[in-house]
């Protein structure tokens, strides 16, 4: 890997933007990596730190057992002179600990703010008299710590933005680390050349790093991948193979809750186009519908899917340990944003839903291996071109892994299910038609529990309805709704209602994320 000689480290303090902010470190080219906020200092005299970030979090810094930084660390970095950075929580943070004033804010700001910079130098170098940027707080400084200056507000937020160049202490309200805050990347770049970091990292020799730390972990064992065709499984199916070759086991389970041709589309892919040498396909779709009757809440339906999951992986593990020797490892393609939005991170983290290869059962024969944790969707993307994945599997729009159960909203039945493949084909092709599949990262109907009266042919009818959720991201973090075209949705719709019987509305969902999620469930 590119050198580590310097790293700017961040201090988790629960923020579900935490490890977004160490990853847009690395892409302005400097080594970052994510430390507890207890970290001691000794830990950070152990390493070449040019500076500290503190992240933001759902805590108040008033609260009973709020998350607090070690007044050691604060008196180390002011001593050596480490720059540091407080978003968010980490900003009132600061402020409170050097003598500032911190209050519960009269009006939260949630979504997008206009940012004043006092002083366009500095921190700020490079931005404009207002600016975009993404706010998420009730919390806010009223009054600076002494010696420091106010460097920005908003009309809510009268010190959006505090600092001072002497102790190159600074602190900020906003988000710079998310795409809806477009100055954030220059904010984050004007650190770094305040902390004096050289940038010199890069992920290039990942594909290498990661290939060698698994040869070393596995040796001459065996590995049972849990394939699902995405981008995610696919890369570390390739990565496994290019570390272990026929010692991987990639098992494909048709769950019942696939979209249509998936199943042929996974079998043709990895028949002709993808190195694995042994491609197992499972077929326990009634095993998954049988577990899912009459289950509505969405985390007990992907609670019941992960863990029917393993035990169809540990069922074939059983019966491949016969024919080619005992199974130690199981393999899958968990990414950063499934472990945040679990909040697997950090005990001050606020959980959002559980994914199905995040919340597994206890006791399970395997040990688990996770090549991609620490990654985004779009650096899986660049790994997956890098090894020579084709196109159409890495451009793959992600899909869930519970499948259709969880825009299948309410009970999870054949029939609900069929209605919803027709509906996401017709979805699917009509965005195909109209050019716009790179412009989306996601784009999928759901099916409501909710039925409401409509007409066809002069009759009345009482059926449910699907709404159409179509994103633009970057790493599903964030994400903003896209703009269709009028007359692109209204033929999506029209389609809908006219061939997939049981529906008869429409709706198209208009919620960025935050506050929605990019599933509905």
């Amino acid at each position: 890997m590119a050198t580590k000689d310097e790293v700017v480290v961040v201090l988790d303090f629960g923020g579900q933007y935490c490890h977004l902010i160490a990853r847009r470190l690395r892409e302005l080219g400097v080594y970052s990596f994510i430390l507890p906020y207890t970290v001691k200092v000794k830990r950070l005299k152990e390493l070449p730190i040019k500076g500290i970030v503190l992240s933001g979090g759902p805590s108040s810094v008033y609260e009973k057992g709020a998350p607090k930084l070690p007044k050691a660390v604060l008196s180390y970095a002011l001593e050596e002179g480490i720059p540091m950075l407080g978003i968010c929580y980490g900003h009132q943070l600061l402020a409170k600990m050097l003598g500032g004033t911190v209050e519960s804010g009269k009006e939260r700001e949630y979504g997008r703010a206009t940012f004043y910079p006092r002083r366009r130098t500095g921190l700020f170098e490079g931005l404009w008299e207002e600016e975009t940027v993404w706010m998420s707080h009730g919390d806010l400084v009223k009054d600076p710590p002494e010696g420091y200056e106010v460097l920005g507000t908003t009309s809510t937020c009268p010190v959006a933005a505090f600092g001072s160049e002497d102790s190159h202490v600074y602190g900020i309200q906003f988000h710079p680390e998310v795409a809806h805050t477009p100055c954030g990347r220059k904010v984050l770049g004007n650190f770094l050349d305040i902390t004096g970091a050289a940038r010199t990292w890069s992920m290039a020799p990942f594909v290498e790093e990661t290939v060698a730390r698994i040869k070393k972990e596995v040796g001459k064992k065996r590995v049972l991948l849990g394939l699902s065709g995405g981008v995610d499984s696919s890369v570390v199916a390739a990565l496994l193979h290019k570390a272990i070759g026929s010692s991987l086991h990639c098992v494909f389970v048709d769950n019942g809750l696939l979209r249509d041709n998936d199943r042929p589309f996974v079998e043709d892919i990895f028949s002709k186009n993808v190195p694995v040498k042994n491609l197992h396909i499972v077929d326990a779709s009634e095993r998954f519908l049988t577990a899912l009757k009459g289950v509505t809440d969405p985390e007990e339906k992907r609670r019941i899917i992960g863990h029917t999951f393993i035990d169809v992986f540990e069922e074939k593990a059983k019966i491949l340990d016969k024919k080619v020797g005992r199974i130690e490892f199981l393999a899958q393609g968990t990414i950063y944003p499934d472990r945040v939005e679990s909040a697997s991170t950090s005990k001050h983290s606020a959980k959002i839903k559980s994914h199905h290869n995040v919340a597994l059962p206890e006791g399970m024969r395997f040990s688990l291996i996770e090549p991609l944790a620490e990654l985004y969707k779009d650096e899986v993307r660049a790994i997956g071109a890098t090894l020579g994945l084709p196109r159409e599997l890495v451009d793959r729009q992600p899909f869930p892994g519970p499948g259709l159960a969880v825009r299948c909203l309410g009970k999870v039945t054949r029939e609900r299910l069929d209605t919803l493949r027709l509906a996401d084909r017709i979805v699917r092709e009509e965005v195909a038609a109209a050019g716009i599949t790179k412009e989306l990262w996601q784009y999928f109907p759901a099916l409501l529990p909710v039925r409401t009266v409509g007409v066809m042919g002069d009759a009345r009818t009482y059926n449910e309805a699907i709404a159409i959720r179509c994103v633009q991201s970057i790493d599903a973090m964030t994400a903003n709704v896209y703009p269709f075209d009028w007359d692109v949705l209204r033929a999506m719709a029209a389609r809908i209602v006219n061939e997939v019987k049981g529906v008869n509305r429409v709706f198209y969902d208009i919620t960025d994320k935050p506050p929605a999620t990019i599933e509905m469930e």
